[in-house]
């Protein structure tokens, strides 16, 4: 681990997150050779918070990054997509009271080559029709609607 974002903390709710400066992820969406769309999803590791579930790339913020720049170094380090490969369209910010997870929807020309990392049991390029029939971090599963719509109007 490195950068001062790793670690527990709580939010005004009274749950706990990992992140002490927040966190953020990237949802990656790009069309398939038959025109249908696609989201970039990983299965994450047993050991990780909420692991055995599918979600997005993302992990911790650091005190000097932006939602972006942490979702972009998040994604480039668990999926090893390059940032400048990636088109931002929009954010998703699910406050929880003093603390923050902030999905940065983007789009990629085409679907990218991607490669596992240890906090990923899995990386899958998965036709947003079917999403929802994952098994999917509690977190992601509440934002899915919304995002699916950011996603479709960018």
């Amino acid at each position: 681990m490195h950068g001062d974002g790793n670690g527990w903390t709580w939010c005004a709710h009274g749950h706990r997150h990992w992140g002490v400066h927040g966190a953020a992820g990237l949802m990656l969406r790009s069309l398939d050779a038959q025109g249908e769309p696609r989201i970039l999803m990983q299965h994450r590791a047993s050991w990780t918070a909420h692991g055995d579930t599918w979600g997005l790339p993302g992990g911790a913020r650091d005190s000097h990054e932006s939602p972006h720049e942490a979702a972009l170094r998040e994604a480039t380090e668990e999926t090893g997509i390059v940032a400048g490969a990636v088109q931002l369209v929009d954010e998703l910010v699910d406050d929880h009271g003093g603390w923050s997870y902030v999905t940065v929807v983007a789009q990629a020309p085409h679907l990218l080559a991607v490669r596992l990392n240890a906090e990923s049991a899995a990386l899958r390029w998965v036709r947003e029709s079917l999403v929802d029939q994952l098994r999917l971090h509690p977190g992601f599963a509440r934002t899915w609607p919304r995002l699916r719509a950011l996603g479709r109007a960018g």
